[in-house]
């Protein structure tokens, strides 16, 4: 093989190699974003909202007794 041709092949496998990186921060900072409070629509919120709901409702049973 010649020169041009290994330029061709390290210059292939790094913009694949460039390609996956690319997709897994993307990824990444996708899911992180879901996991922090933003005002009522993301997980953590939610979550949140389902904990104080289930407090509150021990409560209640508790001081039914």
């Amino acid at each position: 093989m010649s020169i041009n041709e290994w330029i061709a092949v390290a210059v292939g496998i790094t913009s694949i190699i460039a390609g996956f990186t690319g997709a897994i921060r993307w990824l990444v900072k996708h899911y992180l974003a879901e996991l922090k409070p933003n005002g009522g629509s993301s997980l953590v919120d939610k979550v949140n909202r389902l904990e104080s709901r289930v407090d509150e409702i021990y409560t209640l049973l508790i001081n039914k007794e």
